[in-house]
């Protein structure tokens, strides 16, 4: 869980970054990313109702064949520290430069642009590893064009291999749509994945409650406040979202069909769903969080309440020991054979009496 909050803290902090662009014109084209050891390489899977060409380490200038094809081709690219690699492509592409340096800038937040010929949507991909469950965050930019679907990543993987399993082998309906329903097809896949971290977060707060009503400590603290340090960055990824995938559904693009609209408003439902989920899951960490207090000063009172207990058996006890051990010589008892057995019968009577007393008002 430590290592959970520390990879949410690095990306909240990445968001507020101050710019390597500070200073430069509007359009500069610099990568303002971590991943600055990944190779540009780009695939590609141009295809249509009957074929499909599967293509790996394609050249920026092989590109340009794809712009005006008949079929639909999915252009990915893959390492961005290559500006002017991207550069290339932009201008085969006529990407304006304002929307190569959004490419670039990956801390950007989900929007959707339409520049005429082409729409302009950026998302954030989140996923965790498999090992670690460590979450980690991704900005994926998207250029739709007529016959191409351009996307652009930071680093290798990502959560589109069951997209990609559909094209190859032809299943459903993608193969016979256009471009615009490759776009849903990958907006899903990602939204798809919020589900599942949603899943995860969901079974870790409840192991968190559970571990709280069994037995409240600081580090049970630390995960309940490393798990709200990822849903508030989670919710910072899904929220413009919904946006972006507003903006597609009710937007008038000639580049978006009328029969791809309505998957737009069943992924627009999607997103309203997961943006429910994360503040149910908020309300729910703000109650665990109660319960922990509420526990930790249960177990404060029912210290305080044996240890009251003991200190009130003892009061009497201690009168009955002081009195008699004041040593004065006129106190008959002091010579009497019986005074001691006496004594200590006196004073576990006066326990017992307490116990028995204590008990019937129930206050242990």
């Amino acid at each position: 869980m430590n290592k959970l909050f520390s990879v949410a803290d690095k990306q909240m902090k990445r968001l507020f970054t101050v710019s390597e662009k500070r200073g430069l014109p509007p359009g500069s084209m610099v990568y303002t990313g971590r991943q600055k050891e990944v190779p540009l390489r780009i695939s590609v899977i141009d295809y249509d109702g009957a074929t499909i060409s599967d293509q790996q380490d394609v050249t920026t200038e092989a590109c340009v064949a794809f712009k005006d094809s008949e079929t639909v081709s999915w252009i990915n690219v893959t390492g961005l520290n290559d500006t002017e690699a991207i550069g290339r492509i932009g201008t085969q592409f006529d990407i304006h430069p304002l929307v190569l340096e959004d490419i670039l800038h990956t801390t950007q937040r989900p929007k959707l642009e339409e520049l005429g010929d082409y729409l302009f949507l950026v998302v954030r991909m989140l996923y965790t590893e498999a090992e670690t469950r460590e979450l980690h965050s991704e900005q994926i930019s998207f250029i739709l064009t007529a016959r191409c679907l351009i996307s652009f990543q930071e680093t290798a993987g990502d959560v589109f291999d069951l997209i990609r399993d559909r094209l190859r082998k032809n299943h459903g309906r993608i193969r016979k749509m256009g471009p615009d329903y490759l776009l849903y097809a990958l907006m899903d896949a990602i939204v798809d994945n919020y589900f599942l971290i949603m899943e995860q977060t969901g079974e870790q707060i409840e192991s968190i409650e559970q571990n709280i009503l069994d037995n409240p400590s600081a580090a049970l603290m630390n995960e309940l406040y490393a798990q709200k340090r990822e849903l508030l960055y989670i919710r910072k990824a899904v929220w413009p979202l919904r946006e972006a995938i507003g903006g597609l559904e009710r937007g008038e693009s000639k580049l978006l069909k009328p029969k791809t609209h309505a998957y737009l408003r069943d992924l627009y439902d999607h997103t309203i769903q997961v943006i429910d989920t994360v503040e149910t899951f908020r309300d729910m960490l703000s109650g665990v969080q109660d319960l922990y207090l509420s526990s930790l000063g249960h177990k404060t009172n029912q210290v305080m309440q044996v240890l009251t207990i003991i200190a009130t058996i003892f009061i009497p006890i201690t009168f009955v020991a002081g009195i008699y051990g004041m040593n004065f010589d006129h106190m008959p008892e002091l010579h009497w054979k019986y005074s001691y057995p006496v004594a200590w019968l006196l004073m576990i009577c006066m326990t017992a009496g307490m116990l028995y007393y204590f008990r019937r008002k129930k206050w242990f």
